[in-house]
């Protein structure tokens, strides 16, 4: 690959569980230890690495008690990676599982480590998003500082404010949940989700009582046929007379995904091929009651870091959390409508929040790679208190005469 360095950081794997509807779906009996198992077991297999080879794991989570480290350790051990290995948990909001991603990469970039695992992981079953969960303190000053104050908004009213301020209609945000639905079922039919969905075999307790095996195959939120006219029927979910709805908004899931993450020069001498280069990252601020236009800020920052323009991309994983903040990042930023989510995004397959960076992560450097040309692609997502997250990857192409391995150049 032209400009390839044995010091890149590069993916070698990325491999998710399917995504299912928390509460209701084929996950609402499966513990987040058990998904993030399968997973790192998945990625394990995949590449032939022995687990004592792991120098670190870092795992992205938001609402697991500890942030998930007791729970990611258990996992640790059940994938037979042994106790040598240290584990951390991080949470940076809806870019955690992207943020682990990152943390494995600086921790190679300045050297500390060679190859690391990185993963997200959430049970909203388990632990249901809340504004205040239990043991959580309220601030009493919190209302004299507007910021403070607008951090701890309910998502959706943040979702109303970006609709509302910038103009962003219902039809537009009803339009965006047709197309997402419809990029996912087409996915789906043609297979395109086969070599990033690790199958999960796990147990379901039916509506009588009894427990059955399964083994899950798919995200089970997809609905092919969404229309308009089905959506136009949907009311406000959090606001009398406002234009979110439980239609046009991501969907509340359970699911995992790990990554594993290294230095080129280590997977050539591994003999892995690279499924992914890391061309940049960027994180910004902005203010917490628009927090959904978060990537309209930081993809340009990360474009500018790696010397790409939009039209260098060919394509936008970027995290329908809302349909009204992605449409207004789409528009603001001048991304074409085919190049973005083009198997579908939240809206459609589900938004385990802490897992959903280190899945779009998957999604994006499978689909590159079926595509089988050098290309481009983003992540990106907006982060509650207001923030915006951005990676761009380079997939390398088929091996041809310039994207041989480092060590036959």
């Amino acid at each position: 690959m032209r400009g390839a360095s044995f010091n890149d950081v590069v993916i070698v794997s990325a491999l998710r569980t399917p995504i299912c509807k928390a509460r209701r779906g084929s996950f609402k009996d499966t513990l987040p230890d058990d998904l993030l198992t399968c997973v790192f077991k998945a990625v394990l297999k995949e590449t032939g690495i022995a687990p004592s080879m792991i120098q670190d794991i870092c795992i992205g989570n938001v609402l697991q008690p500890s942030a998930g480290a007791s729970m990611g350790r258990v996992a640790q051990f059940f994938s037979g990676i042994p106790e040598t290995v240290p584990l951390y948990t991080t949470c940076r909001m809806c870019s955690s599982g992207l943020q682990a991603v990152i943390n494995i990469a600086q921790s190679i970039q300045t050297g500390m480590i060679d190859l690391g695992l990185a993963a997200g992981v959430e049970s909203l079953t388990i632990n249901p998003l809340s504004i205040a969960p239990p043991g959580f303190v309220v601030n009493p000053k919190v209302g004299e500082n507007k910021l403070a104050m607008d951090s701890l908004l309910p998502m959706g009213i943040t979702s109303e404010n970006v609709a509302e301020r910038y103009g962003i209609t219902r039809v537009q945000q009803d339009k965006m949940a047709v197309e997402s639905h419809a990029k996912a079922a087409r996915a789906q039919k043609n297979g395109y989700f086969k070599d990033e969905i690790v199958p999960v075999k796990t147990k379901i307790t039916d509506k009588d009582g009894k427990e059955r095996s399964i083994t899950v195959t798919a995200d089970d939120g997809v609905r092919p046929g969404t229309n308009m006219e089905t959506l136009s029927r949907l009311k406000p979910a959090f606001k009398p007379g406002g234009s979110t709805t439980a239609g046009n908004a991501s969907q509340v899931s359970d699911g995992a995904a790990a990554v594993i993450v290294t230095r080129r020069a280590t997977a050539d001498a591994l003999g892995l091929p690279v499924l992914g280069a890391l061309k940049s990252y960027a994180v910004v601020g902005v203010p917490p009651d628009v927090m959904g236009i978060g990537p309209a800020f930081a993809i340009p920052i990360a474009l500018q870091r790696a010397g790409l323009g939009i039209s260098d991309i060919d394509i936008f994983e970027l995290n329908e959390a809302f349909a009204s903040q992605a449409t207004y990042c789409v528009e603001k930023l001048g991304i074409p409508y085919e190049k973005l989510n083009p198997k579908g995004g939240a809206i459609a397959l589900g938004h385990p929040v802490g897992c959903t960076g280190a899945r779009q992560v998957a999604t994006l450097l499978h689909e590159l790679k079926r595509r089988g040309k050098r290309a481009y692609g983003v992540v990106s997502m907006c982060m509650g208190t207001g923030m915006g997250a951005a990676a761009v990857f380079e997939y390398p192409g088929q091996i041809g005469a310039d994207d041989r391995p480092m060590s036959r150049l």
